[in-house]
Parts: structure tokens; sequence; C-alpha cells
């Protein structure tokens, strides 16, 4: 038998016998009710990224869509998948908030950085060409003796920001935005730290989260 399934297959059974297990009337819960996601996540299709464990969600609550270099094609640019995805979470399902995560040691993003990567996967090389102008900024931005993980950095920033410029040129979006039903963050996952790095407000930098600034907002707010 093939091993990957295998594997997939004992995942599954652990899964039903010491997750399920514990929490089956929330799992029950989540199917009586129809689905009601406080959140819409854009994030990257790599293996190492987990969005429900970094943002501690559960069933039902974050709505997700995962492609190479969490990416967010213009309005009318690319319609498919991730425009559809879009439109139904804001329209239908009326999330409150849409985040655009990118990661460290981004393979999209180092893509882009070596476009001769990608010479024999045309398909993947046209999608890249959505994140192009973050490489014309970050590339504009370089400093003498920059070391590359900086620039690989600074470009997965740009990359995170331009996919939020993309976002609100989709009709529900800016639609949503207008009526002050909808807001936009942006962050970087650091998969070696654990660390989060987010742009809010749109303005200011990626700050990294820290728990004494949780801490102060919960109180704050109760």
């Amino acid at each position: 038998m093939n091993d990957s399934l295998t594997i997939l297959k004992a995942g599954a059974l652990r899964f039903r016998s010491e997750v399920y297990a514990y929490r089956k009337e929330v799992y029950e819960l989540a199917a009586r009710q129809p689905q009601a996601p406080h959140t819409l996540v854009i994030t990257c299709a790599d293996s190492r990224i987990d969005p429900e464990a970094l943002m501690q969600a559960g069933p039902g609550e974050i709505f997700v869509t995962r492609n190479i270099g969490n990416i967010v094609p213009s309005y009318g640019e690319m319609l498919g998948g991730v425009s559809a995805v879009i439109e139904y979470a804001v329209s239908a399902l009326k999330v409150r908030h849409v985040v655009v995560c990118g990661h460290s040691d981004c393979g999209a993003m180092k893509a882009l950085l070596r476009p001769e990567s990608t010479t024999d996967m045309p398909s993947v090389a046209n999608w890249l060409t959505n994140a192009r102008s973050a490489l014309v900024i970050a590339e504009a931005c370089r400093v003498a003796e920059e070391q590359p993980v900086d620039t690989l950095r600074r470009l997965t920033e740009e990359n995170v920001l331009m996919q939020i410029a993309h976002l609100k040129t989709h009709p529900a979006v800016a639609g949503a935005i207008a009526q002050e039903q909808l807001t936009i963050s942006g962050w970087v996952y650091d998969i070696a730290a654990g660390e989060v790095r987010i742009f809010e407000n749109g303005v200011g930098a990626f700050e990294l989260l820290e728990k004494a600034e949780m801490s102060l907002e919960v109180s704050h707010n109760s």
C-alpha cells in the first residue's frame, strides 16, 4: 500500500480516537449549525503552515483559502477559485475580517527572486506575475550589502501588502469596507520562531504580536 496513504489513514483514525472523542460536542454542534466564520484567511499552500493551529481556531471559526504565495489576483485579472472564495466569504458568509498571511522561507517569494527556478513550471511562473509589483518595490528598497534573508523578508512583507491592495479591488470587499462591515490585516508568520508580525489599520509597519499588547487590548475591551 502507498506509504503516504497509510500515514493519512493512521492520522484519521488517531483524530477519531484522540481528538474527536474529546471534543465530540463541538463537532456535533458544528454539523448542526450553518457555518458562520468570523474571518477569511488567505494564506500560502506551504505544507508547514497550519492556520487553524496558528490562530487557535476551532471548527467553523475561520474560512480558509490557500495557494502558492498567498496571492489575490486583482478583480477581473484571473477570475477563478480565489475570487469565488472571497466573494462567497464576504457576500454570503458575512465574514467581518480578512487576514492575508505570508510566512518565512516562502518558496514563492524565493522563486520571484530567482525566476529561472520556474522555467519548467509555466503555470507557477504565470501565477507569480500577480506578485511582480511586490518584487519591484522590494528591489527598489534594497540597501547596499543587504543580506539575502533581509531581502526575502522585505519581499514577503511587500507581497502581503500588494495582495491586500488587490483584495480591495474586489467589489464585495470594497462594498463591505465602505459600509464599515469588514476590516483587513496582513500577517507574516515566522515558522522557526512561532511568531507573527502584523500590519493592521492600513498604516505603519509590520509589528511583532506580543502578549503584553494583547493583555492591554483585552483589558481595554472588558
